[in-house]
């Protein structure tokens, strides 16, 4: 890496550096490359479970191969979705999409973080009001300040600390969204969808729910009824393996994000290979239920396993508290050590004192491994 001169104007950032490399909250690319299910870091051969790949489809040589084998399309549509970079492929997925949501349109976007902080830049102005969760992704709470709206959090997954806050705050806003992840991916457990139903239509509110984390793994696609939602995200770069994301919901709200979401107004279009591999998972992968089902026998094995421990959901998404950063540092580490990938979550990313391992599984996870996995743990 090339040397730089040193200007006055950075101190202000390395400061800022130095601060949190003392309070162990300092985050660095990791130099490694995925084998299958296995991450290669320094020479050294590790069971991957930290990936988001929650059905082991990026995993898997023989999809990828598959896929490559019969796709004749182009790599890229160098342009906005708007101007020439689309293609009748585009429309397909989205069509899949709608359909396995139950929704009436689709729209794709370019990830997750680009969905998120559009919908709710666009959809709220700052006459508006909107309610929640307290552990929404960063992404969510980005497109909320953005939008200007009166941001009101209620606590997690607490639907009566909700009610008292629509109760309170409803009125002072000219349109209201109350908005939720379905699966949340730091704590591991489920939305009630069928309560946040319930409240939005009491309150004459907009339902958005975040399924990053449970697209494409439950039956139909999606974790819950979502047959009440008015709007909902999810990713294909999770359990589909693949990139992008996409909203669903009624065809006035997507012609809307159309046409006033500026991260998909304004953002090169996906690449045309991802939407096809996008497709071709959909089609071939996550209706069959083959992996679901492997993934969900591994999960509850997993949970028997670990029942010792305080366990805060009860999903394929397993954190175990440790406290300080520190601690989830030194557990993570020794954790590595024995052959296990499991990386930290410290502070900022969850709240002070509650740093932890969080431990991704996968179909491909063999109940040996999760043997081996509790030796170390316990020991």
């Amino acid at each position: 890496m090339c040397s730089l001169k040193k200007y006055p104007v950075f101190e202000f950032y390395e400061q800022n550096l130095q601060r949190i490399k003392e309070n162990h909250e300092f985050r660095t690319v990791k130099n490694i490359a995925q084998d299958g299910k296995y991450i290669i870091k320094e020479n050294k051969r590790l069971l991957n479970l930290s990936s988001n790949d929650y059905l082991g489809i990026s995993a898997d040589p023989d999809i990828k191969e598959n896929f490559l084998t019969s796709y004749k399309g182009k790599i890229q549509n160098p342009s906005a979705r708007l101007l020439t970079g689309t293609s009748p492929i585009y429309s397909e997925l989205e069509d899949i999409v709608a359909c396995l949501t139950k929704k009436e349109r689709a729209l794709l976007f370019n990830s997750g973080y680009h969905a998120n902080v559009g919908i709710y830049s666009s959809l709220l102005t700052k006459d508006d009001v909107v309610f929640a969760d307290k552990l929404n992704h960063a992404s969510i709470i980005d497109g909320i300040r953005l939008s200007g709206a009166k941001l009101i959090p209620f606590n997690h997954a607490d639907y009566f600390d909700l009610e008292i806050k629509l109760e309170k705050y409803r009125k002072t806003g000219k349109n209201s969204i109350i908005c939720s992840e379905s699966l949340f991916s730091m704590d591991g457990d489920f939305a009630r969808i069928e309560e946040l139903v319930r409240l939005k239509e009491k309150y004459n509110s907009i339902l958005i729910i975040d399924e990053a984390h449970a697209f494409g793994v439950f039956e139909g696609g999606y974790s819950r009824n979502i047959s009440g939602v008015d709007l909902v995200m999810g990713t294909f770069g999770k359990a589909a393996g693949s990139y992008g994301a996409f909203a669903a919901g009624n065809s006035v709200l997507i012609e809307y994000l159309i046409n006033f979401a500026r991260s998909f107004i304004f953002s090169t279009s996906l690449p045309e290979i991802s939407v096809a591999f996008s497709k071709y998972v959909l089609e071939n992968y996550l209706s069959k239920g083959v992996l679901q089902k492997k993934l969900f026998e591994i999960t509850n094995y997993a949970h028997e396993i670990l029942a010792d421990y305080k366990i805060l959901g009860n999903s394929y998404i397993i954190p175990l508290i440790l406290g300080e950063n520190s601690a989830a540092e030194n557990f993570s580490q020794r954790l590595i050590e024995n052959g296990f990938y499991i990386l930290p979550i410290r502070y900022p990313t969850v709240k002070r004192n509650s740093a932890r391992i969080r431990i991704s599984l996968n179909p491909l996870i063999t109940k040996d491994e999760i043997d081996d996995l509790y030796k170390v743990i316990a020991g």
